[in-house]
C-alpha cells in the first residue's frame, strides 16, 4: 500500500530542516576557502597562540606552503605536541616552538628580545591568541584578563617587532577579531572592568579594540611596506569556549546543533591564511575581512578619535611610553 500524505510528513520536515540548516551553514556560517597557492619558501611567519584551534590550523597550512612557523605558545608542552602532530601530516617547512605568555608584559618583551636577536627577518606577524568570556581575572601586570591578553598583549608585542617588520617589508600583520567587535563599546573609564565586568562584554571590547588597533597601525606604518589587517575565522569549534559554562541540559540539547553550524579549525584558519598570503592583498592595508573577503566596519571600528586615544592609552599602559 502506497504511504499516505500524512505518513510522509514528518520524514519530509525532517529532511526540509536538514537542508535549511545545510544552506545556512552553507551561505552564513561558511568561513570561506583561501585558494591562493603562494609559496612561503623563504618566509619567516610568527603566530602567536599555535598549539591548538584555529593558530595550529594555520601553522600546518603555513608549513605545507614551506615557511618558517615559530609557534609562540603559553604552555611548551603542549606547542611541542602540537609541532608533533604537524609533522604528522607534513615534513615540509620549519616548526619552530618558542615560550610567549602574553598575560605578561615581561614574557611579551622576553619573547620579542630573543626574535629580534635570533630572527634576520620577520614577513608575517599572526595575532592569533586569545581568551573567551573569561569570569573576572587579572594578568600578570593587573590588567583585566580579556582586554590584557587579546589587546594589551599583542600591542605590545608588534610594537616590539615592528621594526624587523619593517626591515623584512613587504611584510604583512594579521590580527584576528570577531564578528562580536560589533557588541563592543570602548569606555576609557572601565577598560579594566574595574567599575564593572561582564564576561561576554569584555570579550566583545576586546575584539573592538582589535580593529581598531589595526587600523591605527595601517595608518602609522602606511608607505613603510608593511600591512595591517584585521579578519573575523566566523564561528569556530575550538577550546576557546572553556572558560564558557552551561547546565547540562543545554549542553544536551544545543551540542549537536553546535557541532553542525560551527566550522572546524581548518574552516577557521582560512580567512587567516587568506589574508597572510593571497597575492591581491599585496599593498592592502587598514582592512577587515570575514570568508576570505573584505567586509566592512561598523562606525565603532572606524572612530580614527577613538583608535588614536586607545593607542596612546595602551602605550602607557605597557610602558612604551
Amino acid at each position: 500500500m502506497a504511504p499516505s500524505v500524512q505518513d510522509l510528513a514528518v520524514p519530509a520536515a525532517v529532511l526540509g530542516a536538514g537542508v535549511a540548516l545545510v544552506l545556512v551553514r552553507r551561505f552564513y556560517f561558511h568561513p570561506g576557502i583561501c585558494r591562493s597557492q603562494r609559496v612561503m619558501a623563504g618566509k619567516t611567519v610568527l603566530i602567536t597562540g599555535a598549539n591548538c584551534g584555529i593558530g595550529k590550523a594555520t601553522a600546518l597550512e603555513l608549513a605545507r606552503r614551506r615557511a618558517r612557523v615559530i609557534m609562540a605558545c603559553r604552555d611548551l608542552q603542549k606547542g611541542r605536541q602540537a609541532a608533533a602532530d604537524i609533522r604528522k601530516h607534513t615534513t615540509d617547512g620549519e616548526l619552530v616552538v618558542k615560550h610567549l605568555d602574553l598575560a605578561s608584559l615581561a614574557s611579551v618583551r622576553q619573547f620579542s628580545e630573543e626574535i629580534l636577536k635570533e630572527e634576520p627577518q620577520l614577513d608575517v606577524l599572526i595575532n592569533n591568541a586569545g581568551v573567551f568570556q573569561t569570569p573576572f581575572l587579572t594578568t600578570e601586570d593587573g590588567f583585566e584578563l580579556q582586554f590584557g591578553v587579546n589587546h594589551l598583549g599583542h600591542f605590545l608585542l608588534t610594537n616590539l617587532l615592528q621594526d624587523l617588520l619593517k626591515r623584512s617589508a613587504p611584510s604583512r600583520v594579521v590580527v584576528l577579531s570577531s564578528q562580536l567587535y560589533r557588541r563592543g563599546k570602548i569606555d576609557f573609564h572601565n577598560l579594566n572592568g574595574e567599575i564593572y565586568y561582564d564576561r561576554a562584554a569584555g570579550y566583545a571590547n576586546s575584539k573592538l579594540a582589535n580593529n581598531l588597533f589595526t587600523r591605527e597601525l595601517a595608518r602609522r606604518l602606511e608607505g613603510t611596506g608593511v600591512t595591517v589587517n584585521s579578519v573575523s575565522p566566523g564561528m569556530v569549534w575550538t577550546n576557546l569556549g572553556r572558560h564558557v559554562h552551561h547546565p547540562l541540559w543545554k549542553k544536551v540539547l544545543f551540542a549537536p546543533l553546535a557541532m553542525f553550524l560551527l566550522g572546524t579549525p581548518w574552516e577557521g584558519a582560512q580567512t587567516v591564511l587568506y589574508a597572510a598570503v593571497a597575492e591581491e592583498l599585496d599593498g592592502v592595508t587598514g582592512r577587515y575581512f570575514r570568508q576570505c573577503k573584505e567586509s566592512p566596519l561598523d562606525q565603532a571600528a572606524t572612530d580614527e578619535g577613538v583608535a588614536k586615544k586607545l593607542w596612546e592609552v595602551s602605550e602607557k599602559l605597557v610602558g612604551l611610553q
